[in-house]
């Protein structure tokens, strides 16, 4: 049985190899059919199943809601404090350029959590 089809995949090679037009027209018939069928299939009996991925929780809203506003004017006052300690900073002109970019980051934090609020 296996001998035979051995046999037989190697008739279809020789034949492949012998007509290639016949072959990639029959191949493209076969592809295009089965595209077809595939779009059918996905457009009028559609899988309960596709789709089911589920976001990693980094990347997923529901953190993002589960900040209550509590939390918001708890991380507004830890970012307002720290403003006061560069304001002294800039103040004794010790501001570096670090300090500058971590004020620019502080300020767009506290402007998203104050819309937020």
């Amino acid at each position: 049985m296996e001998t035979t089809l051995k046999q037989k995949g190697q008739k279809w090679l020789q034949w492949a190899v012998q007509n290639p037009k016949k072959f990639f027209m029959y191949s493209m018939i076969l592809l295009s059919v089965s595209f077809i069928g595939s779009l059918i299939q996905g457009i009028f009996f559609p899988s309960d199943t596709t789709f089911k991925i589920k976001t990693p929780v980094i990347y997923s809203k529901s953190k993002m809601s589960q900040n209550t506003p509590v939390n918001n004017d708890k991380e507004m006052e830890k970012i307002v404090n720290e403003l006061k300690t560069l304001k002294v900073k800039r103040d004794q002109n010790a501001l570096k350029k670090e300090d500058s970019l971590r004020i620019d980051y502080l300020f767009n934090q506290y402007q998203k959590l104050k819309n937020e609020h």
